[in-house]
């Protein structure tokens, strides 16, 4: 289908947990490390990327910690108080953690609620949803049938 990167994310990490099961069972399959470089398009496999709650609200405390440390060591150097910090700042300490990875072009849903269920939102800006009931009920098709129906969408990002 085209799919070279996967994020797979439970709230429990129970997925993290076990990753290198996953990674053993699922072929050409590898695992998501940040990098500055562009994902190969022409290679084969695809990377898979783990992430749980814990990559949520506690990435974004240590990042703050992070810039604050950061802007103090600079503060002290050179006498400027300005407390301010701009996104691409905290996308930064975001990788800096350890939590910075891509925003993904679609989300699918499983489960009862039609919510992200603590995804981090600062990845999902422009990031299409799409529930898709009980994972007691996924079929293949319907999986196509999302993927197909994503691909009909047409992005507005503004000006």
């Amino acid at each position: 289908m085209g799919i070279r990167s996967v994020c797979l994310y439970d709230a429990e990490g129970v997925l993290k947990q076990s990753k290198e099961i996953i990674l053993k069972k699922v072929k050409n399959a590898s695992l998501f490390q940040e990098t500055d470089e562009p994902l190969q398009l022409n290679c084969k496999g695809f990377t898979l990327e783990f992430i749980s709650a814990s990559d949520g609200k506690e990435a974004v405390a240590r990042a703050a910690s992070f810039l604050l440390k950061d802007k103090w060591r600079k503060t002290n150097m050179s006498g400027d108080s300005n407390q301010c910090f701009s996104e691409s700042q905290m996308t930064e300490a975001l990788k800096a953690v350890g939590c910075g990875g891509p925003d993904p072009d679609l989300i699918l849903v499983y489960g009862p609620s039609r919510c992200h269920l603590g995804f981090p939102a600062w990845r999902i800006r422009y990031t299409e949803i799409i529930h898709m009931g009980p994972l007691k009920s996924k079929k293949y098709g319907s999986l196509v049938k999302a993927i197909y129906k994503f691909t009909m969408v047409r992005q507005n990002y503004g000006k």
